[in-house]
């Protein structure tokens, strides 16, 4: 946009012993104007403003015909202290935080996160710009930005895994039983990275960027989520009847072989139900299907780890965990007690 540009000699301004606040009035006078005071009149307060007249105020080269006292009483042109010229200026200056700043908008190309998007701005701006030049964010990429700052995904796994854990603790009214549930959770979390990567990599052989991606984004966190319910739902169905078998009098190994026989194939039944079920989130397409792929991925790979492979861990688990809690040497309420052999003679 075209502008005038008003340039103060500073140092004319001092050898003149000019006020340096007398050349900045008479230059708003002119070029717009200046307020004097206040004064009353027919029940109303008006207020006082001296400005050149339109015609005057229109030619940058009119300047001259101001002047401004010096400290000798003298009048001094400001012609001399001051030059007007033509230049070119921005329509609007944009201020952040009543700081000049210049706004970036940008989204992240095909096959990158707006994490690694935001990091590679940050790492371009430290290598180009100044020691005295700060960046920030507004908009999404701010909320974003303080969505990183909230609770880590670390601190409510373990929430989770606590919560599930009380809950087990109250219906078995055990301590010790609900670890044979929840140390089955691992294999479940095991096989959903492995199918993530999995994934990963069959889709970078045909778009090489995307090898650079590590899918441990809100969705693949849900998944997790998800999954120790899921992974404690199958150990519980086995857990639970383990207890009732040893209970009622069995070895605490052949307790725990029950559990497993008997329960397989409800477990194979749910599992599988399950598991189809989330196929269409596997194969999701249109808008927003990614964040849909990467859920399905992950409740797909964590069940059929904790179906193929967990169910194999939670007997041995069990057995591991009653024995060490002591459970294997005490004797079972519901066992018959033992009766001593007759002597001979009797």
């Amino acid at each position: 946009m075209p502008q005038i540009f008003a340039r103060v000699d500073r140092d004319k301004v001092l050898k003149q012993g000019v006020a340096i606040e007398s050349v900045y009035q008479t230059l708003q006078a002119f070029m717009g104007g200046y307020f004097i005071n206040y004064f009353n009149r027919f029940g109303r307060q008006w207020q006082v403003y001296i400005e050149e007249e339109g015609e005057d105020r229109t030619k940058a080269e009119n300047v001259g015909q101001f002047y401004v006292r010096n400290n000798k009483g003298e009048n001094v042109p400001l012609s001399t202290l001051a030059t007007v010229e033509p230049r070119l200026g921005p329509e609007f200056t944009l201020r952040f935080n009543e700081y000049r700043s210049a706004q970036i908008n940008g989204s992240a190309a095909p096959g990158y996160s707006a994490d690694q998007a935001t990091a590679a701005l940050e790492d371009v701006f430290k290598q180009t710009m100044p020691r005295e030049m700060g960046f920030d964010y507004s908009g999404i990429s701010y909320q974003e930005q303080k969505a990183r700052q909230g609770v880590p995904p670390s601190v409510i796994f373990g929430l989770s895994l606590l919560f599930v854990f009380l809950i087990l603790a109250a219906l078995y009214e055990s301590w010790t039983l609900p670890f044979s549930v929840l140390l089955s959770t691992p294999v479940a979390i095991f096989g959903a990275f492995g199918i993530l990567l999995l994934r990963r990599f069959v889709i970078g052989i045909f778009y090489p960027p995307y090898l650079d991606q590590i899918e441990t984004d809100i969705y693949s966190q849900i998944g997790l989520v998800m999954l120790i319910g899921l992974a404690a739902k199958n150990a519980i169905l086995i857990v639970e009847f383990a207890k009732e078998q040893y209970e009622k009098g069995k070895p605490l190994a052949d307790a725990a072989l029950e559990g497993a026989r008997l329960r397989l194939r409800p477990i194979l039944m749910t599992s599988f139900a399950f598991i189809l079920g989330c196929v269409p989130l596997w194969t999701a397409s249109g808008a927003g299907s990614v964040a849909r792929q990467i859920m399905g991925t992950t409740v797909i790979g964590g069940m059929l780890a904790a179906s193929a492979i967990g169910i194999f861990f939670v007997p041995a688990i069990f057995y591991l965990v009653e024995t060490w809690s002591g459970a294997g040497k005490e004797q079972s309420p519901g066992a018959l007690p033992a009766t001593p052999a007759p002597a001979p003679g009797d």
